[in-house]
């Protein structure tokens, strides 16, 4: 057994703990960072299984705000995480996104432009015709209109984590990919880690950014989270006749969503699923689920083959499905960054400042992430986020 001493410690070396990592060590921290990820090839890690997704359709103010932010960085992240002299290119394509609407659903995105257009973000309600200038090939007899947003679009989640963890272990980071098995904590707070194989590592600060798994660990020392790990599939295909164009990320009124995927397509949806860790995905949820609603909405879906496809872990927020961010209030040194339900990706950027000003100074600056506290639980302050995918 070895015993080991940092500043902080992050667990979960993804796309949230290496945020969390390069933002501290950018914004000047020079204590000791060492982040645990037990999966050194991200095999299951929640991000490189995502869609990828980059919206600001949201409909809380904190949500629009973070996915804002989250924006412009990824817009200039291949020079800003570059290494020496090697940009880290994320492919981010700015295709938009979409929300299809029937009559139902109308005014309620008419609600969402309005408070968007308060926080500049450009979002547009179309009608069925102007519909039909981004997706030619849509089928519009059921639906009203759509939100869309052309600022937004998708990008390669695997190619962001991995440029955030680069760039954090070249400003000072230690990655260790070993397992950790509990947290420690003693009568002033948290105290450090224990890992799978015995050894202890000591900090006064531990950020628990685990993901899936970020629950469990956080049960062993009494202080359990409202978030549940989810599986959620996604499978690629092909067509035989090509679209006019490249698509935006299109959410149906159904809520399965699509998008391009170089010059294939990948499709999705949010299926009811018992909670736990499974990343078995089934070529049936395709045929059975996912098919219908595309060769409705899209004529060129009609002819579809599957080309692959994989499952990942939604860490779903069962109280209001929107992420955990910050210090406990009952376990000092202990911060979390969990339970994102499927944003944390977009909202990496954010989160990792957010949480770099707040251990470093006490307090948000740049972005006011106190909405999205822990204590908003206890408080009955929850923050209902109306646009899930």
């Amino acid at each position: 057994m070895t015993s080991k001493a940092a500043d902080i410690i992050i667990v979960g070396g993804g796309v949230i703990g290496s945020s969390v990592a390069y933002n501290l060590l950018n914004d000047g921290y020079t204590g000791k960072i060492i982040v645990f990820e037990k999966d050194q090839l991200y095999e299951h890690s929640s991000t490189p299984r995502s869609a990828g997704g980059i919206r600001q359709l949201f409909t809380t103010a904190v949500n629009i705000q973070i996915s804002r932010y989250g924006l412009q960085k990824y817009k200039t992240f291949a020079d800003d995480m570059a290494v020496d002299g090697e940009k880290a290119e994320i492919d981010l394509k700015q295709r938009g996104y979409l929300f299809l609407a029937q009559n139902e659903n109308l005014s309620d995105l008419e609600q969402q432009a309005k408070l968007q257009h308060g926080y500049n973000v450009p979002s547009e309600l179309l009608s069925p015709q102007e519909l039909l200038s981004i997706i030619p090939e849509l089928n519009i007899d059921d639906l009203a209109g759509g939100l869309y947003c052309a600022e937004d679009g998708y990008l390669d989640p695997y190619s962001v984590m991995i440029g955030y963890a680069k760039k954090a272990k070249q400003l000072g980071a230690t990655y260790i990919y070993k397992p950790v098995d509990h947290l420690l904590t003693g009568r002033d707070g948290i105290t450090g880690v224990e890992l799978e194989c015995g050894d202890v590592y000591h900090a006064p600060t531990v950020i628990n950014c685990a993901g899936p798994w970020a629950p469990q660990l956080s049960e062993k020392i009494d202080c359990p989270v409202p978030v549940i790990p989810l599986k959620r599939q996604i499978i690629q295909f092909d067509i035989s006749e090509p679209l006019q164009n490249y698509l935006p990320l299109t959410v149906d009124p159904t809520e399965v969503y699509f998008r391009h995927e170089g010059n294939n397509l990948i499709v999705g949806y949010s299926e009811e699923v018992k909670p736990g860790i499974d990343f078995k995905w089934r070529r049936d949820f395709f045929t059975e689920e996912l098919w219908p609603v595309l060769a409705h909405r899209v004529s060129n879906f009609e002819r579809a083959k599957v080309i692959s496809g994989w499952a990942g872990m939604y860490s779903h927020n069962t109280k209001d499905q929107n992420a955990i961010i910050g210090a406990h209030p009952e376990v000092h040194g202990y911060y979390m960054a969990c339970g994102f339900s499927g944003h944390g990706m977009q909202q990496a950027p954010a989160v990792g400042k957010g949480l770099s000003e707040l251990i470093s100074t006490g307090n948000y600056e740049t972005l006011d992430l106190k909405p999205l506290r822990f204590e908003r639980f206890a408080e009955n302050d929850l923050l209902i986020e109306g646009a899930i995918v």
